[in-house]
C-alpha cells in the first residue's frame, strides 16, 4: 500500500538523523537501527557527539551494566549538569529561547542570554532559602517563563524537582510532596483558564497543609491577585532579589545525579516516583527531538502540554539543549475559540507542532474554517503522542492542518522511559496512525505470552536492552520498580502496552495491557480515583475503569457501593463525581458514576476491574472468571452497562 507520506528531497537533505547515520558510515535506516542496539557503547558515544553535550569531566565508558540490566548506569565517571548544555555560553545569546503565550493574550519572550541570567539569579535566590543539592522541590506552575526558570534553576544548583500538573487537586499534590519529602513548593497565585481565574495558591496551601516536610512556599505573583498569606510564603520577586549575586556557574553534578522525580500512577497503590538523572532523561529528550522530529537550532517547537505531564519537562530539557525556540501556552486549545492553536502557529512561526489526538478530535468539530484562516506555512513537522489515533482525525490533522505536506511524527513511550520507545522519523515513510518502528537506540520488540517475538499479531511491547533515559528506579521503592517492569521475563522491560507490527513493518499501539487509565493521553491509577470517590463520604467502596470515549479516547466510569441510608439519585452521583474532581482535578472528573450492591472481587478481596469493564461494555467472552468470589456481581454491572442500556 502506498505510504500516506514519504520524505521529499527537502526533508532528506535536511534530516539530522540521516546526516548522523552517514557520519557514522551508515546509509540505510534499518542498518542504523541494528547498529544502535548491537553496539550500544559506540552508538551512544556518537549520540553524545551529535548532541554536543557539555561535560565538565569526560566519561570513561558510555554504559555500565555490572549491577544488572535494570540498574544500568551511563557515562561512567562523567560529570555534567544538563543545564550547562541547555544554556551553553558558546551559543548565540540573542537567539530566542522561549515564547510564553497566556490565555489572556499576553506574550513573554526570553533570549538565551536573558534566560541564562534569569536562571542564575533565581538559582542563587533558591540557595538563600535553603535549597541544597539533592533537596526536592515541587513545581506547581502553569506553563510560562517562571516555570522554565524554576525547572532550570533547581537543576542548576543540583536540586531535584517534582513537576506537578497545574490542574491537580490538593490531595493529589500533597501525596506527591509527602512521598518525596519535598522541602519547597513553587506555585503561582493563579492563572487564567477559559476566562476564569484558577486560584493555584489556595490549592497549594491546602496541599502543603497535608505535606509537613514542606517549609517554604515560593509564590510567583503572575496575576497580581490577592491571596491568603502564610508565614511560610516567600514571593518570587523576593527570591530574585536575594539572588542579586547570581550564580557564575552551575553545580558540578555527576551524570547519574538525580534532577527530577516525576510521578506516574500504576494500577494499584500510591503513585510511582520515577527518578531521572542529568545524563538520562534530558539526553533522551534531546535525542528524540533531534532524530525523530528533526529539531534543529533554527526551529520553533510548540508542544501543547503541561509541566506535570512528561512532555513538559521533555520539551524544556530537549528543546533548549538543541538550541531551538520553545513555545509555551497555559490555556485551552479552543479558547476564546477553536482557532487559538492555529493562530499561535501563525503568530510565532511554529515549525514543529505537537498535540494529542484528543485535542485534534475536539478541534476538528469546528471544521476547517478556524484552521484555514491562519497561515501555517511555517509548519515543517506535525507530531503527536499520548494515545492511539483513529483514522479520521489523523487524516484531518495531516490534510487540513499540514496541507498534506508535513509528516505526522507519531511518538509513544512513557514517563519511566524518559521519552519514546517507538516513533516515526522525517527520513522514512509514514502510514496513518503508525510508527516506523523503534526509535534508534531502543531495542523494542513485540512478544507473545512466552516472550518470543511475533509479527502480524498483537503482543506485549517490550525493550530488550537498556538506554540512558530509563528511570533509575522508583523513589524509595526498589522492589516495586523491579516488579513493575522487570518481573515477567529476565532482563526484559515489559512496558504494559499492546502493540502490533504489520506485514509492511509499520508498528501500532493497541492500548494498555494493564489496568492503568489513560484519560486524554494522561495516565492515572484506578486506586487514586477510587480513593477520591470513597473520600466523598457517601460510598463505602469504589472501582474505576476506562471506557472508550469519542473525544478523550478513554473516559472514567466509577462503580460505587453507597453507604447504608444514602439515597441513590443524581445528587449522590454528583457528590461522588465532585469529590474526584476536587481531589484529582477537573480533567479527571468521571464520565459516569454507577451504583451497585457489590463489586466483583477475588476471594482475597482484589477487585477485578478487567471483568467490570468487560461486563459494562457487553463483552461476550470475559475470559477466566473462576477467581470471582460471587459471579452474580457481574450480572448487575451487565444490566446497567452500555449494552444493557442501548
Amino acid at each position: 500500500m502506498p505510504a500516506a507520506w514519504s520524505p521529499t528531497k527537502r526533508y532528506l537533505d535536511r534530516s539530522r538523523l540521516k546526516r548522523f547515520a552517514t557520519a557514522n558510515g551508515i546509509t540505510d535506516y534499518e542498518a542504523l537501527l541494528t547498529w544502535a542496539t548491537d553496539d550500544l557503547e559506540r552508538f551512544w558515544r556518537a549520540v553524545d557527539d551529535d548532541l554536543g553535550l557539555v561535560w565538565t569531566t569526560p566519561y570513561t565508558r558510555a554504559m555500565d551494566s555490572s549491577k544488572g540490566i535494570p540498574w544500568t548506569t551511563w557515562w561512567t565517571d562523567g560529570r555534567m549538569n544538563y543545564v550547562d548544555t541547555a544554556l551553553r555560553t558558546d551559543r548565540d545569546q540573542q537567539r530566542a529561547a522561549l515564547v510564553a503565550e497566556h490565555e489572556d493574550g499576553t506574550v513573554e519572550r526570553r533570549t538565551y542570554g536573558e534566560l541564562r541570567a534569569d536562571v542564575a539569579r533565581f538559582a542563587a535566590g533558591l540557595r538563600t532559602v535553603g535549597v541544597k543539592q539533592g533537596d526536592r522541590v515541587g513545581i506547581f506552575l502553569p506553563m510560562g517563563v517562571e516555570c522554565v526558570v524554576a525547572v532550570l534553576a533547581v537543576g542548576a544548583i543540583g536540586g531535584v524537582y517534582i513537576p506537578i500538573f497545574s490542574g491537580y487537586g490538593a490531595e493529589a499534590i500533597a501525596g506527591r510532596l509527602r512521598d518525596c519529602d519535598a522541602s519547597v513548593l513553587i506555585c503561582a497565585d493563579g492563572f487564567h483558564r477559559r476566562g476564569s481565574v484558577v486560584p493555584m495558591k489556595e490549592t497549594a496551601d491546602a496541599a502543603v497543609d497535608g505535606a509537613p516536610t514542606v517549609t517554604t512556599v515560593i509564590v510567583a505573583e503572575r496575576l497580581g491577585r490577592e491571596y491568603p498569606k502564610r508565614d511560610r510564603d516567600v514571593a518570587w520577586a523576593e527570591v530574585v532579589r536575594r539572588g542579586d549575586l547570581p550564580l557564575a556557574s552551575w553545580h558540578d553534578t555527576s551524570a547519574e545525579d538525580p534532577f527530577m522525580i516525576i510521578y506516574t500512577s500504576g494500577t494499584t497503590g500510591r503513585p510511582k516516583g520515577a527518578v531521572h538523572v542529568h545524563g538520562g532523561f534530558p539526553v533522551k529528550a534531546a535525542q528524540d527531538l533531534a532524530h525523530c522530529m528533526d529539531v534543529q537550532d533554527s526551529d520553533v517547537v510548540f508542544w501543547f502540554t503541561d509541566i506535570g505531564w512528561m512532555m513538559g519537562p521533555w520539551l524544556i530539557a530537549g528543546g533548549l539543549m538543541l538550541g531551538a525556540t520553545i513555545v509555551l501556552y497555559d490555556g485551552t486549545p479552543d479558547f476564546p475559540d477553536e482557532s487559538r492553536v492555529w493562530s499561535m502557529v501563525e503568530r510565532h512561526a511554529v515549525t514543529h507542532l505537537g498535540i494529542s489526538p484528543t485535542a485534534i478530535r475536539g478541534l476538528m468539530r469546528a471544521g476547517e474554517g478556524p484552521v484555514l484562516k491562519h497561515d501555517r506555512s511555517s509548519l515543517f513537522v506535525l507530531a503527536s503522542t499520548g494515545e492511539p489515533w483513529n483514522p479520521d482525525p489523523w487524516w484531518w490533522y495531516f490534510r487540513t492542518v499540514g496541507d498534506g505536506r508535513c509528516p505526522i511524527i507519531n511518538y509513544s513511550g512513557g514517563t519511566e522511559i524518559g521519552g519514546g520507545i517507538i516513533g516515526c522519523t522525517t527520513w522514512t515513510d509514514i502510514q496513518p496512525g503508525s510508527f516506523r518502528g523503534p526509535i534508534p537506540g531502543m531495542a523494542a520488540d513485540v512478544v507473545n505470552d512466552q516472550g518470543h517475538s511475533v509479527r502480524g499479531m498483537v503482543g506485549e511491547l517490550v525493550i530488550r536492552k537498556p538506554w540512558p533515559g530509563m528511570t533509575r528506579g522508583f523513589w524509595k521503592d526498589r522492589e516495586r520498580y523491579l516488579e513493575t517492569y522487570w518481573g515477567r521475563w529476565s532482563d526484559i522491560w515489559v512496558h504494559g502496552d499492546w502493540a502490533r507490527v504489520d506485514d509492511e513493518g509499520f508498528w501500532y499501539i493497541e492500548g494498555r495491557s494493564d489496568d492503568t487509565l489513560k484519560i486524554a493521553g494522561k495516565r492515572v491509577g484506578p486506586a487514586e480515583v477510587e480513593s477520591a470517590a470513597v473520600a466523598s463520604g457517601v460510598v463505602s467502596e469504589a472501582a474505576a475503569i476506562g471506557v472508550p470515549d469519542e473525544l478523550k479516547g478513554e473516559a472514567i466510569v466509577v462503580f460505587a457501593i453507597p453507604k447504608p441510608g444514602e439515597t441513590v439519585d443524581g445528587a449522590l452521583e454528583r457528590r461522588v463525581s465532585d469529590s474526584i474532581a476536587e481531589q484529582l482535578g477537573k480533567p479527571l472528573r468521571p464520565k459516569a458514576v454507577r451504583f451497585v450492591g457489590q463489586l466483583p472481587k477475588t476471594r482475597n478481596g482484589k477487585i477485578l476491574r478487567r471483568l467490570i469493564r468487560g461486563a459494562y461494555l457487553g463483552t461476550t467472552e470475559l475470559g477466566d472468571t473462576s477467581a470471582l468470589e460471587d459471579p452474580k456481581t457481574l450480572d448487575e454491572i451487565r444490566s446497567i452497562g452500555v449494552a444493557g442500556t442501548s
